[in-house]
């Protein structure tokens, strides 16, 4: 089983096992070693059945562990203009999160129940009002 899914502003075919490199600037790739990283799946291939509607893939996900960080290739920007004397040059490395994947298939249902819940603004005056009312 292996799917596409969606790290960093780019598409990544990855089995359970793989190890890529997504954009650190990503959702949850900055995470420090050992951190999950949930990937959004675009599109989940097994066997011979192939998964690509919107309805089915909000059931599936795509768990991975970070297991390390790395630079990209330097890439060089140089700037020029004729005639002017004007030269401007600039190099970058962008910074990557190593993650491998552990988990491809349905969402599991205790993940649903451990999510911390937020609270609405509503409900966490009325917090906030009872408790001031027990210290009083």
């Amino acid at each position: 089983m292996y799917a596409i899914v969606r790290g960093g502003g780019r598409q990544h075919r990855v089995a359970v096992g793989d190890v890529i490199e997504i954009n650190a600037a990503a959702k949850g790739a900055t995470a420090t070693v050992g951190a999950t990283v949930e990937l959004p799946a675009v599109l989940v291939v097994d066997g011979p059945s192939v998964t690509a509607g919107a309805t089915a893939l909000a059931d599936i996900t795509v768990t991975g562990e970070v297991v390390g960080h790395a630079k990209g290739p330097k890439i060089r920007i140089l700037k020029y203009k004729n005639k002017t004397g004007y030269r401007r040059r600039v190099g970058h490395r962008q910074p990557l999160a190593l993650v491998k994947v552990t988990h491809i298939g349905p969402r599991v249902a205790a993940d649903r129940k451990t999510a911390p819940k937020r609270a609405s603004a509503k409900a966490a005056a009325d917090q906030a009002t009872a408790a001031q009312a027990t210290v009083e």
